[in-house]
């Protein structure tokens, strides 16, 4: 019996259902059940919100979130053997989680949550960074989440969290802090995890601003700091030259430097930039 819940250790859970993690599937298994309600604590109060979970695997995080008092769960799971693992949980928390077998990238979960909705994940190392980006950048705003408490590699944590002129600081930082609060909340090593990836892993929490902080179009200002950022070295007049014929110009009407390099411009840049590119 576990500390959390009358449920079977994740380890047996593990071998019962012959769960050993697929690397294919990007899987790190967490298993110490009190580790995982510390991060379904990070989400904060839960008793009055629907929580989306991905990748849940044997439902360690799962298990975590239904114990810390989540109205209910949807845990979005592509791994089929999985499923009877969940199908447990499910019957041990009536009525408060609800399991889908298929693709993140493909599931629509406004169809099954009630607002307030929060998000809490131990995503897949092979589509977390798609997802957040997708989440950060919906045309209308706010979005459908307050909050988000999502682990990754400790190095892509970083990048979401970076400041201007640090080798992190990018697309995942300008996108994340345009519309959120970030912060890093917990420090994971690499033996935490079963099988131990090969490097260290960061919860990380982003709170919903109400507006941007500052004004542009999301779709544009994403391809705006990909592109600048796709080659970090150069300046930006050659970097953004694919977007705009006259982008010299636009640069400087934007207040921007044409021979700065991306990681030398603030979010508030950017933001202009996209404004005067958004422009007939």
């Amino acid at each position: 019996m576990s500390g959390i819940d009358n449920l079977p250790p994740l380890r047996q859970v593990i071998d019962t259902h012959d769960l050993q993690a697929r690397k294919s599937l990007g899987q790190n298994f967490l298993l110490d059940l009190n580790l995982t309600a510390k991060i379904a604590r990070q989400a904060g109060d839960l008793t009055q919100c629907d929580v989306l979970e991905i990748g849940p695997g044997p439902g360690g995080l799962t298990r975590g979130l239904l114990s810390e008092g989540a109205r209910r769960v949807l845990a979005i799971e592509k791994d089929s053997r999985c499923i009877p693992a969940l199908n447990e949980i499910a019957a041990a928390y009536p009525n408060r989680l609800q399991i889908i077998d298929g693709d993140a990238l493909e599931v629509n979960p406004l169809a099954y949550l009630t607002p307030p909705i929060r998000v809490a994940a131990n995503l897949p190392y092979n589509i977390g960074t798609e997802l957040l980006v997708r989440w950060l950048t919906p045309q209308e705003w706010p979005p459908f989440w307050q909050s988000l408490t999502l682990m990754f590699q400790r190095e892509v944590a970083e990048r979401i969290v970076a400041q201007p002129g640090s080798k992190a600081y990018g697309r995942l930082a300008l996108l994340a802090q345009w519309r959120a609060d970030t912060k890093i909340v917990i420090n994971l090593p690499p033996e935490a995890f079963s099988p131990p990836p090969k490097v260290s892993s960061a919860v990380v929490h982003l709170t919903a601003l109400p507006e941007p902080r500052f004004p542009a179009d999301a779709a544009i200002l994403s391809r705006t700091v990909a592109a600048a950022f796709n080659q970090r070295r150069k300046m930006l007049r050659s970097a953004l030259k694919g977007t705009a014929p006259d982008i010299e110009d636009r640069l400087i009407a934007a207040g921007l430097k044409p021979t700065d390099r991306a990681e030398q411009v603030p979010l508030e840049g950017f933001c202009a930039l996209a404004r005067e590119l958004a422009k007939p």
